[in-house]
């Protein structure tokens, strides 16, 4: 305790505050889509933030606390659009049993030390491909809504776009924030009455069937991989930090196993959002940055405890202001994911395929589109390699 008074800064708390804030900024109304695409109530859907506010806020906490350096943990974005895009297959209790799933799996691999291993043999241009594909239809889905809804999309995309010129680390905030103000002045809105109320945990008993597993659980494992823990590690590093690899990776796991059944599907290191909490700006010595780390924590477990009141203020706001705010929150992602993709001229015949078919969102057995895609794309790889080599 001393040790954490001595180090306690100011900026370093405002510095958490900001991660927290932009982890959260626009995805929270993503976790809302996909609870209510997996059938959903109101209850379940509060007692998903609770479950993702206290895993995320007491495993980030704890870690930066223990390991001191910076240990921004969130939810997956790319994780939230793969339930989107393929929950529509599965009932709410398979869902939750495959993320019980792959919280058990990312637990064995990271105390096991073999994740790596596991993910050499898919190519990352595939990986990128799967996911790409898989969030297409979200940006998509944004500039299809200007067919209606011209003046609010046109108003939020210049403010999108002035902000990423202007200020690009706050851009989605700043996108936010403009969204809030421009609602009630293209649509009708009626912001709520807020009553705080402390959150309540619901169980929903998981269920694990055959279909779920390899069309849910498995994808959304390997897209946590990639699209966090990887970049997540590589930013830790790049800050001049040696990470606890194993140990991250599995205590998150362990954490998202354990709180899967409340709604918990996801929790992982973050990776952009992650940067703000290891600058030098949070403190000129390094050793002194994990408040920051600790402080994104605690602010995650404010929300999981006050989640009923953050639920009804989000499902509050029209259906076209959650499509819009999805669609610019994922552009990063996804034009991120095409570039990988494509990057490696050897892969890209096959990463295309994977795109492709990835965002086809066809189903065959009940599995959705991202593990078809990716097998088939991992196939036509190896045989294209083989007959190079021949």
């Amino acid at each position: 305790m001393q040790k954490f008074l001595q180090d306690f800064s100011v900026p370093a708390v405002f510095a958490g505050f900001i991660t927290f804030l932009i982890g959260i900024s626009v995805s929270a109304v993503l976790v809302i889509q996909a609870a209510q695409v997996l059938g959903a109530t109101p209850a379940q859907i509060t007692s998903w933030f609770w479950a993702l506010g206290l895993g995320i806020g007491l495993s980030g906490l704890i870690l930066s606390w223990k390991f001191k350096y910076p240990v921004a943990t969130s939810w997956s974005t790319a994780g939230l659009a793969l339930i989107l895009a393929t929950g529509s297959g599965y009932n709410l209790y398979e869902a939750v049993g495959a993320f019980l799933i792959s919280g058990l799996l990312t637990a064995i691999l990271g105390f096991s030390g073999i994740f790596q291993k596991v993910l050499s043999y898919i190519p990352q241009s595939l990986n990128s491909a799967m996911l790409a594909g898989v969030l297409l239809k979200f940006g998509i889905a944004l500039f299809a809504s200007m067919q209606n809804d011209w003046g609010f999309i046109f108003s939020l995309l210049t403010t999108y776009i002035l902000s990423k010129r202007l200020s690009p680390r706050y851009s989605i905030v700043i996108t936010v924030v403009a969204g809030l103000v421009l609602c009630p002045i293209f649509m009708e809105f009626h912001p709520p009455v807020l009553e705080w109320h402390i959150a309540q945990p619901v169980w929903i008993t998981p269920e694990f069937t055959w279909s779920a597993l390899f069309g849910l659980a498995l994808p959304l494992f390997v897209i946590n991989m990639a699209s966090q823990y990887l970049p997540g590690i590589a930013m830790i590093k790049s800050y001049g930090y040696q990470p606890h690899v194993n140990q991250l990776i599995g205590w998150t796991g362990a954490v998202q196993t354990l709180l899967a059944p409340f709604g918990c599907y996801s929790v992982n290191i973050a990776a952009i959002s992650a940067a703000v909490s290891l600058d030098n700006q949070v403190h000129p010595d390094p050793k002194k940055r994990y408040i920051a780390g600790m402080s994104c924590g605690f602010f995650y477990i404010v929300m999981g405890v006050f989640a009923a009141t953050l639920t009804s203020l989000l499902m509050s706001f029209p259906k076209i202001f959650i499509v819009a705010l999805a669609g610019i929150a994922l552009f990063g992602t996804i034009s991120h994911n095409i570039a990988l993709a494509f990057n490696d001229a050897n892969e890209r015949e096959a990463a295309l395929m994977t795109f492709l078919f990835s965002a086809s969102g066809i189903q065959f057995f009940g599995i959705g589109s991202a593990f078809w895609g990716l097998l088939f794309g991992l196939i036509v790889s190896m045989f294209l390699k083989f007959r190079i080599k021949r």
